[in-house]
This record gives C-alpha cells, structure tokens and sequence, in this order.
C-alpha cells in the first residue's frame, strides 16, 4: 500500500454526496486529497431520495452504480391530481441514449455510504469531526484554519494549493470568501415525513395532490414505506411536525383512507432558492449546496451536486497533471448556467403546485391536461430533470467544429458541446465494451478515430496515441477484416461509423465532445491535440 501524501494538493470541505464524488474523481485521477467533515460519520437523515440519469452517469464512471441501483426502487411514473381528479402525469423508463433511462429512488444516506466505501476503496479517507472555521486566499493557495468540531481551542493553520467547498447551505468557506448567495427564501413551510402508509397509496409512482390549501407528495421508498411531503403557511412552530398534524394534512389533501401508521423520519424547514454569485474564487471552487439551493420539485438538488463534485475534479486533476489552468474556468461557466436553470425550473414547478386562486387553478389543470393527453409534458420534463444533454458549445473548455463538418458522419452524431450519442461496436482489442457509453463509461479522456480508409484511420490513431499521455485512451473504430497494429484499443461499429476521409473526436470525462477534426490531407495529430485539453502536456485553449 502506498504511503498516503502528507500535503495533498487539494482539500475538500465536506463529505456529503458532492464531496465524495470530487474526491473519489480526483482519487481515481491520481490526485491525493484530504478530506474534511463537520459530522461524526456518513448521514443518517434520509433528506434527498431522487436520483436521475446524469448523476447516475457519475456514478457509474466512479464504479458505484451497481451497488446504487441495486439497493433503490426504480419510479415507473408521477401523476398530479387536482380536486381528487388525475389531471396529468409523466411515464418514466423511456429514455434513449443513456444506460439509466428512469430515476430512481435511494434515501441520500445510501448514496453517500456507497461513495465513501468508494473513497475507501481509491485508499481515500475523510477526516469525521472537523470544521473548517475560516478561509482565506494566499498568493498561489489558500489559507484554512481547521480543527476538531466543538474545541475552537485544537484549531490548526494549513496553506494548501486547492479547496472544494462542499459544505452545504452555510457554507463556512463560502461566506469567508465573501461570495453572494443570491435569491428568496419560500414564504411556505415544507414538512416531511417518512413512514408505513397504508391505504390507496402508489408502489411505484410519485404523487401529487394539488389542493387549493396546499400540495401534498407521496413517493415509494425502497423496502416499503413511503415519503410524505406537504407545504403550509408559517406557524411560528420549530420542531417536526407531529402525527396529529400529518394525519390531519393527509386527510385534507390525500385521497380518502390513505393514512400513516408509523414514522420513522420527520422534518420541518424552509426552502430557498439561491445561486453563488461565484463558483470559483481563485483557487477555491463551491459545488454542490454550498453553491445552489432550489425547492425539492423534481428531486434535482442531489443530482446537481454530485455533478458538481465530478466535473469540477476532472478539470482540476486534468489541471494538476498538465493542462492549463484556465480549464477550471469552464467549472463555473458551465456549471453556474446549470444551477441557474435548475432552480428556475424547481422553482416554476413549485409555483405550479402552490396556486391559490380558482382562475389560477383553472389554468394550471387545464394545461396539465393539454401537456399531458399531446405527450408534451413527458416529453420537455424528463429529458429536463436528467440532466444528460447540456449545451455546452460556448464552453472555453470547447473547440468549434471545422466549415463543413457532418456530425451525422461521425460516430455517436459527435458535435462539440453536446454529449456524444451511444454507438454499438464490437470489441477486437483492448476493451470488452460492447457500445461507445459502456467504453466511455470509465470517466476518461478518449480519442475516437474511425470512419475512412483503414489505413488512414489507422495511421492516425497510431500517431495519436504516440503523443497523449497513456491515461487517455485512444480508440479505433475500423470495419477492416484484420486487426490493426498498434497499442490503442480496437472495434468494429456495428451500425456504421460514418465514411468519407475519416475523423478525430475528442470526449471528455463527462462524455461532452470538446474537439473534431476530418482526416483530410491538413490535418496533423499535433496541431488537433493542441486546441485540445488534455492532461500530461501544457496546451491552450482557443
């Protein structure tokens, strides 16, 4: 076992969801950390439950998707109802291009126990019990003072190059900094409860029952049991609410004999919905819920971060490794533009819910039904809460294609600042993958090269993989009957991978195109790998 590095290049504040996730990234990247947390041990509150396709897409490049979906209940369906009447609902499970096409439903602890084991497993380890008190900027680093959680007396002073602030809504290392946290607060009180429910209560669906007082949420939970969620008006009261007022909420708002018999898990709070005015303060990046609070609508808050805590990490451990700082600037010009659309969409769906008037109600039930009868509603929302297809073509980390470039000819429909279509292919060598996600499915760089004459393709996939460091993988796309020479990976594409003079696609981590080129008689492998943005070498951005 390797000694762990006594001044790692990076400390990350907080191990919730996003934390692990930036940590186990820069770990599987082979960029030490040091991992700190207010709490004693992995959560125990159940808080978020959703889990949607991007994340999921994470989880699987952090190899803990398995285990993930393996001890969730995946959600067929969402129906809303209004007066007791189903004015609308959403199918969920049909979702093309990804290996997750549903969300599903796992309380956060489980998440969070499933990423630390992760941690664990990369030789990681998180630091329980210890609270950042302040943050500061120092020349080419930062400053920290930190220390046990409860005895300001033990703190101690640490100058490290890096910080992932992932310290949630109160963020210490946020407000050290400064940085504005924008928005409202909800002029409602949210109550939750988990429990046994009993009575016409879904298996598989979450529910919602819009009432002119209030909305009321009903989600199956894996093992049995289920969520209730309500919103109400401000009570003066403090503590979690008690069975006499869920059972007299759920009367109100529920439809009839639907009742909870047990509680386990009950909570009372406000919702906000705020964005960070800044995602990077030099060499302090903020993810997670220390970066964006939105309403639960769409269960969207976990998935956001943990995103976060990914794409933040590989650009900063590409960074650590050679490539130009300025990639972490694409971290908030792609992440910040993310939140924004998130809290704006949670927060649309909240109001929705949240209509008093009859005029108001009228209008919301009668476009439900409109959305909902056409397929329109399934078809804008689900796409809308996966969050799998970013637009990130204005992206710096982002090079614009050719004049004339054909994305239909190159395999997966690669156009930068899109995420790359899947493709089946047939593995020859160096990988057992049968599709292009499952190849990409490792998180790392990856050169495509395929779709002209062999012995094109295959010279320039030699030259490419001569000049990248031996941690981006270089694959060939041929239908030639021999196997090629050469030490990158091999596959035939089952469906066709496109023809003409042949092309070059650069993937990201997170499976965004950044970088094509055709195989003309111009194209060289160094002036292509210069406008690209990979680690091992310094290169530029355009």
């Amino acid at each position: 076992m390797s000694t762990p590095d006594p001044h790692p290049p990076v400390l990350v504040v907080g191990a919730g969801p996003t934390g692990l996730a930036a940590a186990c990234t820069l770990l599987q990247n082979g960029v030490p950390c040091r991992v700190v947390e207010r709490r004693a041990g992995v959560a125990e509150e159940p808080k978020a439950l959703i889990l949607w396709s991007g994340a999921l897409e994470v989880l699987r490049r952090l190899g803990v998707d398995r285990e993930v979906v393996g001890r969730s209940l995946p959600l067929e369906s969402a129906s809303y109802f209004s007066a007791g009447r189903r004015i609308g609902g959403v199918r969920f499970g049909g979702l093309a291009d990804t290996a997750f096409p549903g969300p599903i439903c796992l309380p956060q602890p489980g998440v969070e126990q499933a990423l630390y084991d992760r941690l664990l497993a990369l030789g990681g380890s998180v630091e329980w019990s210890t609270r950042v008190h302040s943050v500061e900027p120092a020349g080419d680093g930062v400053r920290v003072t930190l220390g046990p959680e409860g005895d300001p007396q033990a703190a101690e002073e640490v100058a490290v190059p890096w910080v992932v602030a992932a310290d949630g809504s109160r963020s210490t290392v946020r407000e050290s900094l400064g940085v504005a946290f924008e928005g409202d607060t909800y002029d409602r009180v949210f109550l939750l409860a988990d429990g046994v429910v009993s009575g016409p209560a879904p298996a598989r669906e979450a529910q919602y029952h819009l009432t002119p007082d209030g909305v009321l949420v009903v989600v199956p939970l894996p093992g049995g049991g289920h969520r209730v969620f309500f919103d109400i008006a401000p009570d003066g009261e403090t503590d979690p609410p008690d069975d006499a007022l869920i059972a007299r909420l759920l009367a109100e708002r529920g439809p009839r004999g639907l009742r909870v018999d047990t509680v386990w898990w009950r909570s009372r709070f406000r919702v906000h919905a705020r964005v960070a005015r800044e995602f990077r303060r030099g060499r302090v990046l903020i993810a997670g819920d220390a970066a964006h609070l939105h309403s639960p609508a769409g269960g969207q808050g976990l998935n956001t971060g943990i995103q976060d805590g990914f794409d933040l990490a590989w650009k900063l451990a590409a960074v650590l490794r050679g490539a130009p700082e300025e990639l972490l600037d694409s971290y908030p010009l792609e992440r910040r533009p993310t939140a924004k659309a998130v809290v704006r969409s949670a927060d649309q769906q909240t109001r929705t819910w949240m209509a008093r008037s009859p005029l108001a109600r009228l209008v919301r039930d009668t476009l439900m039904r409109t959305l909902s009868a056409s397929g329109l509603l399934e078809k804008r929302l689900v796409p809308q809460l996966a969050q799998i297809s970013p637009d990130l073509s204005e992206s710096p980390a982002v090079t614009a294609p050719p004049a004339g470039w054909r994305a239909r000819d190159a395999v997966g429909g690669a156009l930068p600042g899109r995420r790359i279509g899947d493709a089946p292919m047939t593995p020859v060598r160096g990988t057992d993958a049968t599709s292009l996600h499952a190849y990409l499915a490792s998180g790392r760089h990856a050169l495509l090269v395929g779709g002209g004459p062999a012995e094109r393709v295959r010279e320039a996939a030699a030259a490419l993989r001569e000049q990248v460091p031996d941690d981006v993988d270089v694959l060939l796309l041929t239908s030639a009957p021999a196997e090629p020479e050469g030490d990158h990976d091999v596959a035939r594409p089952t469906g066709g991978a496109g023809a003409g003079t042949g092309w070059v696609v650069h993937v990201r981590p997170d499976a965004v195109v950044s970088a094509v080129a055709a195989l003309d008689a111009d194209w060289r492998p160094g002036v292509f790998l210069g406008g690209v943005l990979l680690p091992g070498a310094e290169r530029s951005l355009r």
